[in-house]
């Protein structure tokens, strides 16, 4: 694999390859040099396996003691990151099933932050890793109770009488491992859709409204009082209510942080402005989870992605779709979903991107700052212009070759407005 910057913004992924493999080989004894002991799980993916095999080898041959937890969401194995080290994430998350990656979490299941992915990369970059002595090499052991530690504690936060009926769409992912048994446990009656660890996941396994059609039309069929869908690892997961529709990921955060009495909310740039109209204090981070979970370090009740990335830092700094579960059920039991996200206004939002180099950025804000004046430009993640009405984000993406667009205004003309602006300074600007 060519030398490149190894982390996204959450953890590597790639396509399957003999390059892949020999590279997780290398991260895992690049971490075992410095982690020990460590606890690893995966998700369903159909090399995971493999993965696994190559991962442990290189924390072993480093000198790291490892726990294989198996197959559990990334949520899971974060809650049980506590009694660690270190916790490796066998995953590629949203992408395809033929992607395949690692993301390396805290005992505090935050993923790890900038100076810690430089050291790891640095160490594998420079070809200096060091194996440890024949006599000082550790083994592999079994870590059986992941699953159970995690739902043991999230029940204790809810009464077991929850009997909701229940529609879940695993994905044939991770989830599958754990939110039927958790949901069993809080007395919900449950419809289970691809809750079985294939690995070949029947439908597009981000949970986006367009890979739900099938939830969709079951949750309606069967009068029931929720659906949830899960990504491959099960960490972020998309709530549809009693009418069948995807509540979005903005209203969900609200419903969520007032659920839990929370006062200061932390949440990305991309996020809706109804947030801060919410009467929470706000604090934004650039877009990823990784962000998030860092900013809730230095103080928060809540957080979270419209994604469907949830945080509850009283139990792990890790985004929890498996604890965002059980909060559903118990909202729902208390109040029909579809009043609350209708008591909540909206906002039209447009996103877009545009095939650009990162390397326009600087013309593409100087062209827009100049051109619009706003009232306030923040800079933490690309460029975010913010108005009166309405503000525009424009943002590299961290995985292509291309340059986000997001808006959002009080009304369809303004937003149009506002998207138009940023979609046509990046072209224009790629033009010159």
């Amino acid at each position: 694999m060519e030398q490149r910057q190894l982390f996204g913004s959450s953890g590597i992924r790639d396509k399957v390859s003999r390059e892949l493999l020999q590279l997780m080989l290398r991260v895992g004894a690049s971490v075992g040099s410095s982690y020990c002991p460590v606890v690893l799980g995966y998700d369903t993916r159909t090399s995971s396996e493999a993965m696994k095999h190559s991962l442990i080898s290189g924390l072993l041959a480093a000198g790291s003691k490892v726990y294989d937890a198996g197959i559990i969401p990334t949520p899971t194995l974060g809650y049980a990151a506590r009694n660690f080290a270190a916790a490796v994430m066998i995953t590629a998350s949203h992408n395809p099933p033929e992607y395949n990656g690692v993301k390396l979490l805290n005992p505090d299941g935050s993923a790890f932050d900038s100076g810690q992915q430089n050291q790891i990369e640095l160490v594998i970059q420079r070809d200096s890793l060091e194996l440890a002595p024949w006599h000082e090499m550790e083994k592999c052991l079994p870590f059986n109770m992941a699953v159970e530690e995690h739902v043991s504690r999230i029940l204790e936060d809810f009464d077991n009488e929850l009997r909701l009926k229940v529609v879940i769409d695993c994905g044939c992912g991770a989830a599958s491992l754990v939110s039927p048994y958790l949901l069993e446990r809080l007395g919900c009656e449950i419809i289970a859709i691809n809750c079985y660890p294939s690995g070949f996941f029947p439908r597009g396994i981000e949970p986006v409204p367009e890979n739900l059609t099938y939830l969709i039309d079951i949750v309606r069929a069967v009068k029931a009082d929720i659906g949830m869908a899960y990504d491959g690892d099960g960490d972020r997961i998309v709530v549809i209510d009693e009418k069948g529709r995807v509540i979005p990921g903005d209203k969900l955060l609200i419903i969520f942080a007032r659920e839990l009495g929370a006062k200061r909310v932390v949440t990305t740039q991309e996020a809706s402005m109804i947030i801060d109209e919410a009467g929470f204090e706000v604090t934004r981070t650039k877009v990823g989870d990784p962000f998030v979970s860092v900013a809730l370090k230095g103080g928060g009740d809540f957080g979270g992605e419209p994604s469907g990335c949830w945080f509850f830092p009283k139990l792990s700094l890790c985004p929890d779709a498996i604890h965002a579960t059980a909060w559903t059920v118990k909202i729902a039991s208390e109040t029909k979903l579809s009043s609350l996200v209708d008591n909540i206004p909206s906002y039209p939002i447009l996103r877009g991107s545009v095939p650009a180099e990162k390397t326009i950025m600087a013309k593409v804000e100087e062209r827009l700052v100049s051109s619009t004046n706003p009232p306030l430009v923040i800079k933490i993640d690309g460029i975010r212009l913010t108005f009166e009405d309405g503000w525009l984000l424009i943002r590299p993406s961290g995985t292509e070759l291309k340059i986000r667009v997001t808006a959002e205004a009080r009304s369809q003309q303004r937003v149009k407005e506002l998207y138009n602006w940023g979609i046509q300074a990046i072209k224009d600007c790629s033009r010159e």
